[in-house]
């Protein structure tokens, strides 16, 4: 598992259309059908994991909770998921 930080570039809150408020969705990383994506299964809807995250904490087979925003409006290559961004990561247990 690798021990460095995944970074994407900033997102300017103001121009994100589709923002909601903070949410915390719980469970185990998988891989995306893209490389280099990954997707979390919360409670029937699949998630797909963006935003500034460790990646020794968020990667594919990880249990863990993540406290962010779901982004409706966000383009993404990974074409799989409801788009959240992550600004908080943990190992859930």
């Amino acid at each position: 598992m690798p021990d460095e930080t995944t970074s994407f570039p900033p997102l300017d809150e103001t121009s994100k259309p589709g923002g909601s408020s903070a949410t915390t969705i719980t469970g185990t990383i998988e891989s995306g059908v893209e490389s280099g994506c990954l997707v979390l299964e919360f409670e029937g809807t699949v998630y797909g994991i963006f935003g500034s995250f460790d990646s020794s904490v968020v990667y594919a087979g990880a249990q863990v909770t993540l406290h962010g925003v779901v982004d409706t409006g966000m383009m993404s290559t990974c074409q799989q998921g409801t788009p959240f961004v992550v600004s908080e990561a943990e190992t859930a247990g």
